[in-house]
């Protein structure tokens, strides 16, 4: 699904919004998404996942072509793990109770936005 198609679903259940709000809406949610995650916190959306930064050290590479030494400069890369509630539901199992907030790996913030 696209970002525009989203859009246009929103807007076909939700005929009494005009589009440009919506589109504003899905903007609005998208940028502070974005936003957080540029500053280094973490998103939770409880039932559906989280994204986070993963910090990628420097290190040397090595060009597959020729074999030679390639320095790759550190990075910052987006990162999704999907919520309990999510993966239950995509491989076709009931949701259990208090599943939306479960993440087997970490744990999970206190607040919304958080590290």
């Amino acid at each position: 699904m696209t970002k525009s198609e989203l859009i246009q679903r929103l807007a076909e259940r939700n005929p009494h919004l005009y589009m440009r709000d919506i589109e504003k809406i899905v903007d609005t949610v998208f940028n502070e998404i974005t936003e957080a995650m540029v500053k280094g916190d973490r998103v939770e959306l409880r039932g559906f996942g989280a994204f986070s930064v993963k910090e990628r050290e420097a290190r040397t590479g090595r060009n597959p072509r020729t074999g030679s030494s390639v320095f790759v400069e550190a990075k910052r890369l987006p990162f999704f793990k999907t919520g309990k509630a999510l993966r239950e539901r995509l491989n076709g199992l009931e949701v259990s109770e208090g599943a939306d907030d479960t993440y087997e790996d970490e744990a999970a913030p206190s607040g919304s936005f958080g590290r």
